[in-house]
């Protein structure tokens, strides 16, 4: 999730080349000095300069840590006691699912009302349901069924805040550093998937009861706090400015026929979207590759570590798009990278020895995020901020919302053969690097 403002914001574009030629004296003054050398602008370094941005970045890193620990173990509690390809699917359905069918709705929300009030509400919401849902895993008889009401109503809190918060992320930082922001934000939300699931995993497996289980869920309710923190800290627009009046229902059908008639925003929802309904299953059957497939116990060291490094690689290729890749064109960056992902995804779907799957796994995230980070940052860099929260919901419901349908949809596909699933995944992706060219996602005209 994204956030930040300062006056920096898109929202004044008409200033928009006097204040990058101030914004570039004061870097210089700075770095002289400092002593420095002059920060380049679109790196990540650059994108922390913003006091805004780390206060909120910050406290992102340190929430999402807490819901990579609730998310990892949630499938390790499912696993271990129904190992149920089925009930995994489920799980993914209603936590990621309402990004489908709220998102847009979320997006016009969060561009009309008090960003600030109507976002807070949202993550004391997901506060709310990560306690009840450690209490109901706390029983030595567990139900299916209380648990997936309790992740059903953190899915319905996350849609409805999520477009929000990564709406606002662009107006904490100057359009030049928005790549490196974007890059940043990313990182942390892969860095989380390795911290995570290693201290989730190590409360987790402390007991033999189911205890472990609530205690993890509990930390995440606490750490929803620092993420409550940036948003109630950190200066950014609330409105997101130059409404016209009409209606919520007119406002999402503007939305929908933006993206449409714009042929690059129809072609990196186009990638997103088929991506994570064809290819990006593996995440949402990890476990059972790794009960199945390469015999890793779900309450075990090992399968913390299988996450940890997947999340490591994710985060890394993440940060690759904001520090060694800055300077190239973010579009030129996708087609080898969702090469890469099909090559690697393969040979994850493969293996059936463990010690050969942490590599892999590790490879496959880096591919992972490269290309996402790449996408995130192309369709960002061509969208103003009156209509970000529309445009954003889309990308989310394609990014978060299509893994939850996708999950029920090929859940018996899993529970038959989740290699062969992994297999098919990888072949598309194929296909969407073959497409991907830099033209064809530059293109601006039909």
């Amino acid at each position: 999730m994204f956030l930040f403002a300062s006056k920096w914001s898109v929202a004044s574009q008409p200033m928009e080349g006097h204040r990058t030629g101030e914004l570039a004296v004061e870097q210089i003054a700075e770095a002289s000095e400092g002593g420095d050398a002059v920060i380049r602008s679109g790196t990540a370094r650059s994108a922390l300069r913003h006091r805004d941005f780390r206060i909120f970045w910050g406290g992102m890193f340190a929430s999402n840590i807490g819901t990579w620990m609730q998310n990892v173990i949630i499938g390790a509690y499912l696993q271990k006691n129904f190992d149920n390809a089925g009930l995994l699917g489920l799980k993914e359905f209603v936590q990621l699912g309402p990004l489908v069918f709220l998102s847009m709705l979320a997006g016009t929300i969060a561009d009309i009302v008090d960003r600030r009030r109507y976002l807070v509400s949202m993550q004391c919401l997901q506060v709310a349901g990560s306690l009840v849902l450690a209490f109901v895993v706390a029983s030595d008889s567990p139900s299916a069924a209380p648990i997936l009401a309790c992740m059903l109503g953190i899915g319905l809190a996350n849609a409805m805040g999520g477009p929000g918060m990564s709406a606002i992320s662009p107006s904490l930082v100057p359009p030049e550093d928005l790549p490196g922001a974007i890059s940043l934000f990313s990182f942390q939300m892969n860095m989380s998937r390795v911290i995570g699931p290693v201290i989730g995993q190590v409360l987790y497996a402390s007991t033999d009861s189911n205890a472990g289980a609530s205690a993890v869920f509990i930390v995440n309710a606490a750490t929803y706090g620092f993420a409550i923190y940036g948003l109630l800290t950190a200066r950014y627009p609330r409105r997101a400015g130059g409404h016209s009046g009409i209606g919520v229902l007119r406002r999402i059908e503007e939305g929908f026929s933006l993206a449409w008639n714009d042929v690059l925003l129809r072609r990196v929802l186009f990638v997103i979207w088929t991506l994570s309904l064809l290819s990006l299953n593996f995440i949402s059957f990890m476990p059972l590759h790794a009960v199945r497939n390469l015999g890793i116990d779900p309450k075990s060291e090992p399968y913390g570590v299988l996450y940890a490094v997947f999340g490591f690689g994710a985060a890394a290729g993440a940060m690759s798009v904001g520090s060694i890749f800055a300077s190239r064109d973010k579009a030129a960056l996708i087609r080898p990278g969702l090469m890469c992902f099909a090559v690697l995804l393969f040979a994850f779907a493969a293996t059936r020895v463990e010690w050969v799957a942490y590599p892999i796994v590790c490879l496959l995230g880096y591919a992972y995020f490269l290309t996402i980070t790449s996408l995130s940052t192309v369709m960002q860099a061509h969208i103003t901020n009156e209509v970000r929260g529309r445009v954003m919901a889309l990308w989310i419901m394609g990014f978060g919302g299509a893994v939850g349908v996708a999950a029920a949809i090929w859940s018996p596909v899993a529970e038959w053969s989740v290699s062969k699933l992994m297999y098919g995944g990888a072949a598309w992706a194929v296909v969407l690097a073959i497409l991907a060219t830099p033209r064809w996602l530059h293109t601006q005209e039909a």
